[in-house]
């Protein structure tokens, strides 16, 4: 094996897999190197008993762009869907259950509301569609700009501008609102209130009344599954089956991928990155070297703080990345009853939230280090789609469980135990009989986040999607550009533009910073 390259990527999340197959594809030579002993890092499947298979943290696909699944040939590689659109139902403590797929709507929901929504929700989408052209595009610098970024960030502003004079106005009035006030100001039923307002929140620490929400929404709203803007996916073999697929594209590009290859730190000389020592103290020797761990992981920690900047380095250290989000994986031996639900709205999404009220209570206990005993929940059972998720006749449930604090006043280490009772409490209220079906359980604390999965604070998209932390502003102003200070050294995953999610844009658009910046190296004999 040689131990000089073009590029060596550090982390194989999916991030860092479609940065490496770009690069590869361009003919580089592109060393992969991942801790763990498998490809994925938050995009990972996970046998939580023995046959029970489930995404590990992620679990919903939404936003993987359609570029990247067309040029790195993804669906050869092997992804598929076990169902390409789901359908959502919201239910509320009351036993209420609301069903919406793309623009229908049925069950505990006003006439009026059933006729809104449809143009509601073209609204919400042209908005988004309009802000697509900024997902592959490298955000421009605030001053000092050059030709190219100048006609980028022209584009972005056509882009907008092109929405029509009554539609930028409103644009530009809602992006900056709550999704409280915006579901207010539409709709009268509270449960098509809770299905906006959950997917404003979800991953975040935000609450439905915090300022910026209705952006998160719209960040959502971007991506598309086939030809479907704004629907959501299940994977077939789970999210770890789509970063499988991406590591195949890139091996056959050319890239290698070495598991158990900890990096323990980034080698700076003089003042440009020369390659990387791992954990063990191999040096492997690169022209670049490209991150998909957190800028605060990357800078602060492999780079180090003495050939950093003091202003840059307090920039870093400041980045609200205070995560607020547990993951639940249950391996049962049936599958659950859910109180009013049947068969198609168990193979699709559930989302445990009664009104916008309702989750702003919830989120408010995790300002003060304390949990809700009723939390908002996304549930998936994708054993009822996908057979290979579970043995014949049993199932797995996987639940992204919003308002669970990063510094839980008495640590999570005590509490966790009595916190999955908890969430088997709630759980039982809505699907009666569930406790006696749990075979196995797995409960991934945001604390557990940050040890496992090198998301700091916990926070799935390594700092808070808000308007001082996106665009040029991500991470931080002067380094929105995937180029880092030190010459060499290049951010890749989702604490870079735009953010989170599993879209391969900031991936993409690292690796084109790389290429346009970093010259191959002189083979080595």
């Amino acid at each position: 094996m040689s131990t000089r390259y073009d590029h060596i990527v550090i982390g194989a999340g999916h991030n860092g897999l479609v940065c490496a197959a770009y690069l590869a594809r361009a003919g580089r030579s592109v060393l992969v190197l991942e801790a763990a002993e498998e490809v994925g890092g938050a995009a990972r499947t996970a046998e939580i008993a023995p046959g029970f298979r489930v995404s590990a943290c992620a679990h919903l696909l939404y936003g993987l762009h359609p570029r990247v699944i067309r040029e790195l040939s993804l669906r050869r590689h092997g992804l598929d869907y076990a169902s390409a659109s789901l359908q959502t139902a919201v239910m509320g403590a009351d036993g209420s259950v609301l069903r919406l797929k793309t623009d229908h709507a049925a069950g505990a929901i006003d006439a009026a509301d059933i006729v809104a929504l449809p143009g509601f929700r073209r609204r919400l989408l042209k908005m988004a569609r309009h802000l697509r052209p900024m997902l592959l595009m490298q955000p421009p610098r605030l001053a000092g700009r050059d030709l190219k970024q100048n006609i980028d960030l022209a584009r972005l502003g056509f882009a907008i501008r092109s929405m029509g004079q009554a539609d930028m106005r409103d644009f530009l009035r809602i992006a900056t609102m709550n999704v409280f006030d915006l579901v207010q100001d539409n709709f009268a039923s509270p449960l098509i209130q809770a299905a906006f307002a959950a997917d404003a929140v979800l991953g975040t620490n935000l609450g439905p009344r915090s300022p910026g929400t209705v952006l998160t929404l719209l960040y959502r709203l971007i991506g598309e599954v086939g030809p479907v803007q704004g629907a959501v996916a299940l994977p077939r073999g789970g999210m770890g089956a789509v970063t499988q697929a991406i590591a195949a594209s890139a091996r056959d590009f050319g890239a290698t991928i070495r598991m158990g290859a900890a990096v323990g730190r980034i080698r700076v000389e003089g003042e440009r990155v020369v390659g990387v020592e791992l954990a063990d103290g191999e040096f492997i020797a690169a022209g670049s070297v490209v991150s998909n761990a957190s800028p605060q992981r990357t800078l602060l920690d492999l780079v180090g703080p003495r050939h950093l900047d003091a202003g840059f380095q307090r920039d870093i250290g400041k980045i609200r990345a205070k995560g607020n989000t547990a993951k639940l994986n249950l391996a049962l031996s049936g599958l659950p009853a859910f109180r009013g639900l049947d068969a198609a709205d168990l193979a699709g999404r559930i989302v445990l939230a009664g009104s916008p009220s309702a989750i702003e209570a919830q989120f408010d206990p995790s300002k003060y280090g304390e949990w809700s005993p009723e939390p908002l929940m996304e549930i998936t059972i994708p054993s009822a789609t996908d057979a290979t998720a579970a043995p014949s006749g049993q199932h797995v449930l996987s639940a992204v469980v919003q308002y669970a604090p990063y510094r839980l006043k008495e640590g999570w280490d005590a509490a966790r135990a009595r916190y999955l009772e908890v969430l088997l409490d709630h759980l039982e209220r809505f699907a009666p009989g569930i406790r006696q079906q749990v075979v196995a359980q797995q409960l991934l604390t945001p604390l557990d986040l940050e040890r496992d999965y090198g998301m700091p604070g916990g926070h799935w998209h390594h700092g808070e999607l808000a308007i001082d932390q996106l665009l040029m502003l991500r991470p931080v102003n002067g380094a929105a550009r995937y180029a880092m200070p030190i010459a060499g050294l290049f951010l890749c995953g989702a604490g870079a533009h735009p953010g989170g999610g599993v879209t391969g844009a900031p991936g993409h658009n690292a690796a084109q910073a790389v290429l346009a910046e970093a010259k191959p190296l002189e083979r080595a004999a």
